[in-house]
This record gives structure tokens, sequence and C-alpha cells, in this order.
């Protein structure tokens, strides 16, 4: 498995992933997904372009509870084995390791389900770090909800150390969640 930049030509693919119930966001599942999708048919050039924001140029971003904030710098990459098997994108903000409260983590990735069991999150996460260094970042911090044991597992594989329980803000539920982070 290798992390690729998205394209044009690898982009039927991540639609396919798309119709398949496979989402991209974590906490928004498929609103997110039809979002993409739309956006994917109105002009699919633009879409991939969106990928990679690293000045926080794009749309701003829509919270679980609907409300909206301005999008932070970042980029994506598709994990691919020959085939599309999920995504993971890193957000920061210039000049700082620090995030605003809205932003759960620097990282985030999701495994398609027919893909996942296979060390594709723990792996592409590996591959994210050396890119993620040249940001000038002194660490970066992923969360996980209590229970999702295979994320503590790739976090903590790629140095991640537990640092906090906190509560994430209403906007995503004021759900108990856990903070790691990775020092760069």
């Amino acid at each position: 498995m290798q992390l690729v930049v998205p394209s044009l030509a690898r982009l039927d693919a991540y639609a396919d992933a798309l119709k398949r119930g496979w989402s991209p966001d974590n906490i928004r599942l498929e609103k997110a997904a039809a979002e993409h999708l739309a956006l994917i048919e109105k002009d699919a050039a633009a879409f991939i372009a969106h990928t990679d924001d690293r000045e926080g140029l794009g749309d701003p971003i829509t919270l679980p509870d609907g409300s909206q904030v301005p999008r932070l710098p970042g980029y994506v990459r598709w994990m691919w084995d020959g085939e599309f098997c999920g995504q993971i994108g890193f957000r920061w903000q210039h000049g700082t390791s620090a995030l605003p409260s809205h932003c759960l983590g620097h990282i985030g990735y999701a495994v398609v389900p027919w893909k996942r069991r296979r060390g594709y999150a723990t792996r592409a996460l590996a591959l994210l770090l050396p890119e993620v260094r040249r940001e000038g970042l002194d660490y970066v911090e992923l969360t996980a909800e209590p229970d999702n044991t295979p994320s503590h597992k790739v976090i903590t594989a790629n140095g991640g150390v537990l640092v906090e329980r906190f509560r994430a803000d209403a906007a995503y539920g004021a759900k108990e969640e856990l903070r790691f982070r990775i020092r760069l």
C-alpha cells in the first residue's frame, strides 16, 4: 500500500467507494459522502484541486451540528494498493502546532470496509508523518473515541502517546474523546 496524490485518473475508484457506502468523514458519514459525490459530478477537476489546499482558501467546513468554520490549510492522500483503499488527511495552522477547539486533530483517516484489518491505516500514518514534519510543527494530535481500539493501535504504533481524555465541542455532540500526540 502506498499514498498517492488524488488525481482525475483515480477519481472513479474514489467515487465508487463513496457509492459503496464508505465515507472519508468518520463523523458526518453518509452526508459527507453525498456531498463529495455531488461535487465530483459538478466539477471533477475542481474537486481534485481542493484536495490540496495548503493555504486554507477553500470553502468553510461544515461541522456535525451544521455550523461552519473557516477551512484550515490541509491536504489529503489516497491509500492505494492497485485500487482505492481509503484516505488520510492532514490539517494545521501556519506557525503553530496548536489547533482551534473546533478541530479534533491534525490527522484523520478512513479505510474502506473491504480493505480493513490489513494494516493500511498504520502504514498510511507512517508514510504521512515524514511529509507532516516538513511543515515545521513540534507535534501532531489525533483523536479517537474511547472504544475505538483499532485507531488507538494505529496511533500508538506510530509513536502516539495518550495525552488526555476530554469532551469534544458541542458541535460534535460533546462526546468523550481521547487525544493522542505524536512528537515530530
